[in-house]
This record gives C-alpha cells, structure tokens and sequence, in this order.
C-alpha cells in the first residue's frame, strides 16, 4: 500500500492570514538565516519570500532593497551572541564581548557576511542608511551604556571619552578583519581591553 505524503506545514500556511510580527520575524530569521550560510547574494526577495511564506508585496513594503533586509537581519542573528554582560566588572565585561564578538566573525561564521555588508554600504544608500540604523549605532550605544554606569559606579573617569574607548576597541576588530586581513584569532584582546582602559582613566 503506498503510503501519501503528509502536507508540508509551510503550504499550510496560506489558509489563513499570519499576524504581521510573526511573519516579519519569520522573514528576518529567513533572510539572516540565507546571510550567514551563503553570503548577501543569496538574500533575494523572491527567495525570501519563498522560504518564509511572505508576499513580495509585503517585502518590498517593509524594506527598501533585499540588502537592507540583510543588513537588518544581521542585528537579529547576531544579538544573542553579543549581549553585554554586566557583571560590575568592566574590564572583565569588555573581555567577554569582544571575545564573543570576535568568535561570531571566526567560528559562527558572520564574518563573510559582515565585510559584505560594510561593502554594500559604500555605494549601495538603502544598505547604508540600514546597517547604520538597525546594527551600526545601536551596537555602539549599547557599549555607551555599559561605559556610563562603569562611570557612575567609579570604574571608569567621568570625564573619559566614551566614543573613543568604542573606536579603539571594535575598531581594532573591524581594522583587521577589513583593512589588514590577518586572523582576528591573534588578536590578543585581553591587552587590547587593559590599553583602551588605561588610557582612558581609570580612577586609582
């Protein structure tokens, strides 16, 4: 007896009308899924479309370009694995990020992906102008708030500069993974954290 083959969930779907922040989470996991496994090429609208069980309509509605989509999926598969600790210990809670951050562009495999955003972004205005706003900037503050309560609590001057501790810590990531090119895993980061520290003050 031959046995029939059982309906595919995905197909299911178009018998009824999904809410709208199920089906845009579903397209971001889709799209950040597509990003990280095979690169910004594969993050097309057709196929996002597909996959995910959206309307096309629907994408173009909500971003701009297929790489806009891509920039902001990378904010969502990326979040889990950089949350900023807050233990109390600042030098120790930069270490843990940066080492975090550095393993998501080594072993999780974010690191092609990445460099082919920030590549986008130089000619492409709705790459820019969404990798700006939805991980660019919102990466940065939340580094900016972990700096102002060390200040607050002592660990750090009141008077240290916050955006350049930002620029000297992930911009020494980011300078080798894009214009030197040389393994990130030789990047020693707990001196790197220790410097950044330093020089910025640390009260006693």
């Amino acid at each position: 007896m031959m046995m029939t083959e059982a309906p595919s969930p995905r197909r299911g779907r178009g018998r009824g009308r999904r809410p709208a922040a199920e089906v845009r989470t579903e397209v971001l996991a889709t799209a950040g899924r597509l990003l990280m496994e095979e690169g910004i090429r594969a993050v097309t609208f057709e196929r996002i479309a597909r996959e995910a069980g959206a309307s096309k309509t629907t994408l173009y509605k909500w971003w701009p370009s297929p790489g806009a989509l891509a920039a902001e999926a990378f904010f969502a598969e990326s979040e889990p694995a950089l949350e900023f600790p807050e233990t109390g210990d600042l030098h120790a809670d930069l270490i843990t990020q940066l080492t975090s951050f550095v393993g998501l562009l080594t072993h999780g495999g974010a690191g092609k992906p990445i460099s082919e955003l920030i590549g986008a972004a130089q000619t492409d205005h709705d790459v820019a102008e969404a990798w700006s706003r939805t991980y660019a900037l919102p990466r940065r503050e939340l580094a900016r708030v972990r700096l102002r309560k060390a200040q607050r609590s002592g660990e750090l001057d009141s008077d240290a500069d916050l955006d350049i501790i930002v620029d000297q810590l992930w911009g020494a990531c980011y300078h080798r993974l894009l214009v030197l090119r040389v393994p990130l895993a030789d990047l020693d980061i707990e001196r790197l954290v220790t410097s950044a520290l330093r020089g910025a003050g640390r009260p006693g």
